[in-house]
C-alpha cells in the first residue's frame, strides 16, 4: 500500500493535509509520499484546482480538505490482503 499527497508550495490546504496523512499513515505503518505538482505539467493539469489530492494506491481519497475517516478507511487492510500476507508467512 502506497499513500501519495499530490500538493505545491504555498497551498494551506496542503499543509494541513500533510499533517492529517503524516498522522494516519504513521499509526498505520503505511508508507507515504508528498509530490509537488509545480515539478509536472501534467499533474498541474489534471490537480491544480484540486489539490491537495491524496490517493491511496493510485485511487483518490479526497481532495481539498481531506477527511480524517475517508482515509482511515483506506488505510484499513482488506480481508484480501490480509489473507495475502498469511499465505507469505
Amino acid at each position: 500500500m502506497q499513500v501519495t499527497l499530490y500538493s505545491r508550495e504555498g497551498c494551506h490546504l496542503c499543509e494541513e493535509a500533510l499533517e492529517v496523512v503524516r498522522a494516519e499513515c504513521t499509526a498505520a505503518g503505511v508508507p507515504w509520499q508528498v509530490v509537488d505538482i509545480a515539478d509536472d505539467p501534467v499533474l498541474q493539469q489534471r490537480y491544480a484546482e484540486l489539490i491537495p489530492v491524496v490517493l491511496v494506491d493510485g485511487r483518490e481519497v479526497g481532495h481539498w480538505r481531506i477527511e480524517v475517516s475517508a482515509l482511515r478507511r483506506a488505510l484499513r487492510p482488506r480481508w484480501w490482503q490480509r489473507g495475502a500476507a498469511r499465505s507469505r508467512r
